[in-house]
């Protein structure tokens, strides 16, 4: 899949070298977007897990019997971030849309490594009672924050960046950068699991959450040299000459892309499928006796592929659409996650690693990796961070909370997994019919992506031209 000599329909009539630089600008974005993909989910993975292992014993009160709600506050914790990521898709959305792609992208990406860092220097409820818990509260809605705009921010620039017959393809390299990120995050946790258990609670759980810095200045040192693309530059310049000041981008958003609004509000809710897996199937899996190294290594060999079957699932999109290539893979992973459950609840250690490498790096990454573009083609340059980062967040906030309410309905009785799958499969059943109704974008030039917005008719509240 080498792009070093594509020459797409917006690259063709420039010179060798205007394309090369082109092409340098996209290849930029893209490592941007896959660090900061890498850093997101290192860290929201380094938290899943230890939400499934270890925060039940040292941030809340021991539960004695009811080992299953104190379970259930944990995945709590892991639900707030959710909470705080539409706040953080509007806020920094609307600096997005106004300020900059690159200046908010390296806000998201301080304020999510800083905020994990500082979670592995908490003292525990033993040491402060109460405070412990509500610190990593306050600490994961910070990152929720951030997350609530990062890939949002990073697929609209990579997409901006990207000529068309390549705009599946280098958007995508974010979510290759989540299932590194997941990679390392399970890395980081595999000598974690193998210390004692006094060790692992007292000091070992923190190793992973320190790591976390080395991550962000990798990332922070490619993406401080990321330059704001031509399209934004464009729409900001007509912004700043507008007689009349816009209302703020989420009100112009809603105004002028509502149907593109709720299908990727609706969409996004694919999500559940990593959310529910890496946390509560973690969880699942060790309390009926799997040994948690086990299924660490399981989600390894699943996102290991991942990392390269995303991006060939989007170049994929690139040449037969992103409609089928979505469609296909969320109704695939709607039936594999019977699979992936049956084989937990039986043990059958050799099918669950079949099962979800099956899933995580085949048949959930062609809906994963054909999002970020999908999504940001949909809606026009200057909307496109506030609507994507918005509209993603919504449905994405609905998955955050299904490990709590997988680990509330299944409760003590492992034999009754069923509720756990149908979360998952029952959610990408309604992912797809919405799917069937979404705009097909692969094809449409850059500068025709979306509905039209006049800043001078928004602000006069005279835009109608509203296509659907």
């Amino acid at each position: 899949m080498n792009t070093t000599h594509t020459v797409t329909p917006e690259l063709e009539g420039l010179s060798p070298e205007d394309q090369a630089y082109r092409m340098r600008r996209a290849k930029k974005a893209g490592l941007s977007a896959f660090l900061g993909g890498t850093l997101e989910y290192y860290d929201f993975f380094v938290y899943a897990t230890a939400a499934s292992l270890i925060f039940p014993h040292i941030f809340f009160p021991d539960g004695g019997e009811n080992d299953v709600m104190t379970l259930v506050a944990s995945f709590g914790t892991l639900g707030v971030a959710y909470v705080a990521r539409p706040f953080g898709a509007v806020f920094f959305g609307h600096l997005g849309d106004r300020v900059g792609r690159k200046t908010i992208l390296l806000a998201t990406l301080v304020l999510m490594g800083v905020a994990t860092f500082i979670i592995g220097l908490l003292p525990t409820y033993d040491q402060i009672g109460i405070w412990a818990p509500i610190l990593l509260v306050v600490l994961r809605l910070a990152q929720g924050m951030s997350a609530g705009a990062e890939i949002a921010g990073a697929s609209a620039l990579s997409t901006e960046e990207a000529p068309v017959g390549l705009r599946g393809f280098f958007p995508s390299l974010s979510m290759s950068g989540i299932a590194a990120g997941i990679v390392l995050a399970s890395l980081a946790f595999l000598p974690v699991s193998a210390m004692s258990e006094a060790d692992r609670l007292s000091w070992g759980w923190r190793l992973p959450f320190l790591a976390s810095i080395l991550v962000l200045a990798v990332a922070w040192f490619v993406r401080r040299t990321l330059e704001e693309p031509e399209d934004f530059q464009e729409a900001k310049r007509e912004m700043d000459s507008a007689e009349e000041k816009p209302k703020a981008p989420f009100l112009v958003m809603i105004k002028t892309h509502p149907i593109q609004f709720i299908q990727i509000s609706i969409l996004s809710i694919q999500a559940v499928t990593n959310t529910l897996m890496q946390a509560y199937g973690l969880a699942y899996a060790t309390s009926i006796g799997i040994p948690a190294s086990t299924m660490l290594w399981v989600t390894i060999m699943g996102n290991v592929v991942a990392i390269f079957t995303t991006p060939a699932a989007a170049f994929l999109s690139d040449r037969i659409g992103r409609k089928p290539t979505f469609l296909i893979g969320s109704a695939l992973t709607a039936v594999m996650i019977w699979v992936y459950f049956i084989a937990i609840s039986t043990q059958n250690v050799p099918l669950i690693f079949i099962a979800s490498t099956a899933i995580l790096g085949g048949t959930y990454v062609m809906s994963n990796g054909v999002y970020p573009s999908w999504f940001s083609e949909l809606f026009n340059v200057k909307v496109r961070y506030t609507g994507v980062a918005v509209g993603l967040q919504v449905g994405i906030m609905l998955s955050g909370f299904t490990p709590m309410i997988a680990a509330a309905l299944v409760g003590g009785t492992p034999a009754n997994w069923g509720p756990a799958a149908w979360l998952v499969s029952g959610s990408l059943i309604l992912v797809t019919l919405v799917a069937m109704t979404t705009r097909e974008t692969y094809r449409t030039p850059l500068a025709e992506l979306g509905n039209p917005v006049s800043y001078t008719e928004i602000a006069a509240g005279l835009h109608h031209g509203s296509r659907r």
